[in-house]
């Protein structure tokens, strides 16, 4: 079905409070992201009483809003043979195990060999397509994981498909589970993490609680296994969907993953003598209601190897430890 423009006329209401036109918006309308309208704000596609304005703009009651959705611009991202493990897929959605190493979409510095051109291919092979409600650069996502954690991710082939996905992630409905491998162990085996973060005052490519603009964020989590006081093996369900959450959370903790050297520094590199080659975070279990069926899906990706390879010599590297001090022990007494 081709896309189409659509136009929408809002005009604000007397009991409206003052505030900005992207929150409204998106408050008004869960189906865009916030990050959505302001692209659209600033590429001039909605408009104020006839002015353009800026995504701070205040409305006021009596304001005419009108936004317009334009016909999407033909994708020009090539489509690249990269294997994807696909999980289930029909004509609105398809779920995926996404590896480590992989970029989601292309940006600079990336724009060739990422997800997006996986996807590509792949749709052409199944003669399907993807929404274009995130930009042509970002067909079909919904959510992104990063370049290194792997896991559930779905991808959105309608709009219709993108739109129920996007209020769902907002309202926070998904069930997301995660699994982790944490530098020492938190001081009590489960327990909440509420700490407002944002993107960092002094580091602008890291999030923290040091910002200008803090966000309200939750995780919870369980410890599942203890290797000694080295590493811990974490169950993490996020309550929020902030940037970098569960990195930033963790790290409050003293307790940063395995292989995140950004939060973590060159400690978290190597535990035990046993090597960690990317970060050790992996999205287990992605949930949610089906926009065609609402149907419940609920689907579970296992741990990926070098994650099983680095807790497996974890295991044998605080066994050889305890096996020594218990040796120490005996000759002592």
């Amino acid at each position: 079905m081709p896309h189409v423009e659509t136009r929408t006329e809002i005009i604000v209401t007397p009991g409206e409070s003052t505030k900005r036109l992207d929150h409204f918006l998106a408050n008004r309308d869960p189906y865009f992201s916030r990050t959505a309208l302001q692209r659209l704000i600033l590429e001039r596609h909605i408009t104020v009483d006839g002015q353009t304005v800026k995504p701070s703009h205040k409305i006021k009651p009596g304001d005419r809003i009108v936004l317009t959705v334009p016909r999407p611009e033909p994708i020009d991202i090539q489509p690249e043979d990269i294997p994807v493990e696909v999980m289930y897929e029909d004509d609105s959605l398809l779920v995926m195990n996404k590896p480590a190493g992989l970029v989601v979409h292309p940006a600079p510095g990336h724009w060739s060999g990422t997800l997006v051109n996986a996807l590509l291919h792949h749709m052409e092979k199944s003669e399907g397509g993807l929404s274009n409600i995130g930009g042509k650069e970002r067909p079909g996502l919904v959510h992104r994981l990063d370049k290194d954690t792997t896991g559930v991710m779905v991808v959105a082939k309608s709009d219709q498909a993108h739109r129920s996905l996007a209020a769902q992630f907002k309202q926070h409905s998904i069930t997301r589970v995660y699994e982790a491998v944490v530098w020492s162990k938190p001081k009590i085996t489960h327990g909440r993490i509420e700490l407002a973060i944002g993107r960092d005052t002094k580091d602008r490519k890291k999030f923290s609680s040091r910002t200008t603009r803090p966000k309200e964020s939750l995780t919870m989590y369980r410890v599942i296994e203890r290797f000694g006081k080295s590493a811990s093996f974490l169950e993490l369900i996020p309550g929020t969907g902030r940037t970098h959450q569960l990195r930033v959370h963790l790290n409050s903790l003293n307790c940063p993953i395995l292989g995140d050297i950004t939060y973590g520094g060159k400690k978290v590199m190597a535990v035990e003598d046993v090597r960690v080659p990317r970060v050790m975070l992996h999205a287990k279990v992605l949930g949610f209601i089906h926009p065609t069926t609402d149907k419940e899906l609920l689907l579970q990706a296992p741990l990926p190897l070098d994650i099983v390879e680095v807790m497996e010599g974890l295991r044998l590297a605080t066994a050889s430890v305890d096996r020594r001090s218990t040796n120490r022990l005996q000759m002592s007494q």
